[in-house]
């Protein structure tokens, strides 16, 4: 396997670097660990794009190119996950404010960058042996698993893991909000307006570089 970066991962990891270097220095100088969660939050974002990455070396739908798809639908999620990450920011004492907003600025985009990457790669792959239509279906069943992932992240604080560790907890909880979603409209309407935001993400970013070469 070739360690030689693309010049696409460079810049995500140029990235990545710029803000734990911001969040190193916040560290050193206020002695603390406020915004530390970002490194555990920034490794587990990162898994999907490694699982996406290995997909290319796969010619066809086997055992291993099942297995990097269910990693990566897994750990998908933990991506634009930390856009919700932004709850935590707020003015610290000692601290300058404007700092704190670039360095979660940062770490939010390297979230979704990650993600978005991700999931263009899936979507490259599947389309190399799948009709479009179901590669299309693919992609917004995975956005939308994606906000759901999110929201039992966030607020009933599953992990990506649980489904090894608590699988009977986590299949009664989706039971639930599938059999009586009236109960969940919080959990429903969470998953359906992230999922047409990180769709109009996805799409418009898929778009620019047509849009550029059109001049348009």
């Amino acid at each position: 396997m070739s360690l030689r970066l693309s010049s696409l991962s460079r810049m995500l990891l140029l990235s990545v670097s710029f803000t734990m270097a911001l969040l190193a220095f916040r560290m050193f100088r206020t002695h603390t660990l406020e915004y530390g969660f970002y490194v555990w939050n920034t490794f587990l974002a990162a898994i999907p794009y490694f699982c996406s990455n290995q997909l290319v070396h796969c010619k066809k739908i086997n055992g291993v190119a099942i297995l990097l798809l269910a990693g990566w639908l897994l750990f998908f999620p933990n991506a634009p996950y930390i856009i919700t990450d932004l709850f935590h920011y707020e003015e610290k004492p000692n601290f300058p404010v404007w700092y704190d907003l670039i360095l979660v600025t940062s770490a939010t985009w390297n979230g979704l960058i990650l993600g978005i990457v991700s999931l263009m790669r899936v979507e490259a792959f599947l389309s190399n042996h799948m009709k479009q239509v179901w590669v299309k279906l693919c992609v917004f069943a995975s956005l939308f698993l994606c906000g759901y992932g999110i929201f039992m992240g966030r607020y009933l604080r599953f992990n990506s893991w649980d489904i090894v560790n608590k699988p009977k907890e986590l299949a009664y909880s989706s039971a639930d909000h599938i059999l009586a979603p009236q109960h969940h409209l919080k959990l429903w309407v969470f998953t359906f307006l992230f999922a047409v935001l990180l769709s109009l993400v996805y799409f418009t970013l898929k778009k620019l570089p047509r849009m550029l070469q059109q001049g348009s």
